[in-house]
């Protein structure tokens, strides 16, 4: 992933909302949700969520699709893993098992 990619993504991310809609788009897979569901969950309106939306698309880390008449979101989990995998490559000095996350502190 080139550095300007990363960069929008981390931009995109460091917003709560977007933060939030991502994480939920994640957690629901490859399925996705549609922009409806999403702005209930959220409790977000739907101008600030399409707002949001397009970032997170302009960023390469949300995937829309049409199902009828909604839009389905889902995560680009290429783009989450190529992030990850930019900002963890030099972990630990060569030693990525030391950077691996300790799943009880999370959240």
């Amino acid at each position: 992933m080139e550095k300007k990619a990363i960069l929008d993504a981390l931009a995109a991310l460091s917003q709560e909302t977007r933060l939030d809609v991502f994480r939920l788009l994640v957690l629901a897979g490859p399925e996705g949700v549609s922009a409806g569901v999403l702005g209930e969950r959220l409790g977000v309106t739907p101008s600030s969520l399409s707002f949001h939306l397009a970032q997170l698309k302009h960023a390469g880390l949300v995937e829309p699709r049409r199902d009828g008449r909604q839009i389905i979101y889902s995560a680009n989990f290429e783009a989450m893993n190529g992030l990850v995998g930019y900002l963890t490559d030099n972990c630990c000095n060569g030693r990525p098992e030391l950077c691996a996350p300790d799943v009880k502190q999370r959240k």
